[in-house]
């Protein structure tokens, strides 16, 4: 008879899944990583303040300050350069920073699911290799079973 269906297949598991299963994997944000320099902890401790909507508030209020007196003189080009340059410059710096750590949170709780997705995927594949094996197997003893099976029986020529 003809090859047996499981001959010339054999199963070899990506490394991947070893190292997968030897790693402690942890998907990690900026923010759950510490700052090792001084001038990371400065950074992060600023960007951290500023980065609130309560910030947002305290530069548009010390925007009002300097108001009054640009507007007093009513030359445009004064009043357009403070829009920019004080205004929108301190006050949706906050806002930008904000708005930004939200995006990055939803994509980093993405990116967590997605990783989930990934492992129990991969998990199921394993199962569905074992599942496999086991009917190579069950397939090679009825293949066994029918091949003795005709060798009993006379030859009808």
């Amino acid at each position: 008879m003809a090859d047996k269906p499981s001959e010339g297949f054999e199963y070899v598991q990506d490394p991947h899944i070893e190292a997968r299963k030897s790693k402690v994997t942890k998907v990690t944000g900026i923010t759950d990583e510490k700052p090792k320099t001084l001038n990371e902890k400065i950074g992060l401790g600023i960007t951290k303040r500023v980065g609130t909507m309560w910030a947002a508030y305290l530069f548009f209020a010390l925007t009002l300050v300097s108001l009054p007196s640009v507007l007093m003189k009513g030359d445009p080009v004064q009043i357009v350069a403070w829009i920019a340059q004080t205004f929108l410059q301190l006050v949706l710096l906050p806002i930008i920073i904000v708005g930004q750590n939200i995006q990055a949170s939803s994509a980093e709780k993405r990116a967590i699911l997605t990783y989930e997705d990934a492992a129990a995927v991969l998990e199921e594949a394993i199962k569905i290799q074992k599942h496999l094996d086991h009917q190579d197997k069950y397939l090679e003893h009825l293949v066994d079973r029918l091949e003795k099976l005709e060798a009993t029986k006379p030859n009808s020529k």
